[in-house]
C-alpha cells in the first residue's frame, strides 16, 4: 500500500510540473510556404502580319549609285516550332520606297562624248523566304533567305555628241536576297524585331548601242536594307506552355 501511495504521488507531481514547462516555452512560429511561379514556354507556332520602317541603299557598279533612302512596309507569314527550340517557316515581305534620283555614266564614243543618263523612280522591294531560328524563351535568333524583286520605273537615255542613240539593255528585276534577324516576343500575341536583308539582283549588259557601252560587259545592282517591324501573332499553337516540375 506504501508503495501504491509514493506511486500516485509522484505521478501527480509530474503532471503539474509538465504544463508549466510547456508554458516557458515559445510558440512555434507559422510560416507560410512561398507560392509557386511556373515559368512560361513561349509558343512560335502560328500566323502573323505586321509592318516595318527603315533604311535602303543601293549599290550600282556603273552608276555609282550609293544613296539611302527611307523604306516602310508590311510583312506576314507562319512559323512552327519543333524540337523544343527550334523554329521554321515562310514569310512574305514588300518594303515601299517613295523615292527618285537620278545617275549618269559618262563614256567616249567615236562620234563625240556619250552619256547614259538613269531617271529612276524606285517604288518597292519585296521578297517570299524561309527562315530557320533558334529560340529562348520570348527570344528568337534567325536567318532567312529566297526570292528578292523590286518595281523600278528607270527611264535611262544614251546620247553620243548630245545626240540620242539606240540602245538595248538587258536588265533584271529579280534575284535572290538573304539576311539575319533578331525578333522577341513581348507577349503571346506580339513580338517585335530587327532585320539586315541583303538583295542581290544579277547582272545587267548593254547589248546593243554604243561600243563602248556593250564593251563594258555585265554590271551589278544589289542593295542593302535594315529594318524594325513588330508583328501580330494569332498562334494557332494556343497560350503558353506551362513547364511542370
Amino acid at each position: 500500500m506504501k508503495k501504491i501511495l509514493l506511486g500516485t504521488v509522484a505521478f501527480v507531481a509530474l503532471g503539474a510540473t509538465v504544463p508549466a514547462l510547456a508554458a516557458d516555452l515559445a510558440a512555434r512560429p507559422y510560416t507560410k510556404a512561398a507560392p509557386y511561379v511556373p515559368m512560361p514556354i513561349y509558343n512560335w507556332t502560328g500566323f502573323y502580319i505586321g509592318g516595318h520602317i527603315g533604311g535602303d541603299w543601293l549599290n550600282n557598279s556603273v552608276f555609282g549609285d550609293s544613296s539611302a533612302r527611307f523604306i516602310a512596309g508590311v510583312q506576314g507569314g507562319a512559323d512552327y516550332q519543333f524540337a523544343q527550340n527550334w523554329v521554321m517557316g515562310i514569310e512574305a515581305n514588300y518594303s515601299f520606297m517613295p523615292s527618285n534620283s537620278n545617275n549618269s555614266y559618262a563614256f567616249v564614243a567615236p562620234g563625240g562624248a556619250g552619256l547614259v543618263t538613269n531617271n529612276a523612280s524606285d517604288r518597292g522591294l519585296g521578297s517570299v523566304t524561309g527562315r530557320l531560328g533558334y529560340t529562348w524563351g520570348p527570344g528568337l535568333l534567325y536567318v532567312k533567305g529566297g526570292y528578292g524583286f523590286r518595281e523600278n520605273g528607270s527611264n535611262i537615255a544614251v546620247t553620243v555628241a548630245g545626240v540620242p542613240v539606240a540602245f538595248a539593255l538587258n536588265r533584271s528585276q529579280s534575284g535572290y536576297t538573304v539576311g539575319a534577324g533578331l525578333e522577341y516576343m513581348f507577349t503571346q500575341n506580339w513580338s517585335g524585331k530587327l532585320e539586315y536583308q541583303y538583295f542581290n539582283f544579277g547582272n545587267s549588259q548593254f547589248t546593243a548601242g554604243p561600243a563602248a557601252l556593250v564593251g563594258l560587259g555585265s554590271y551589278h545592282t544589289d542593295e542593302n536594307t535594315f529594318k524594325a517591324g513588330i508583328n501580330y501573332r494569332f498562334g494557332w499553337g494556343g497560350g503558353p506552355v506551362v513547364a511542370k516540375y
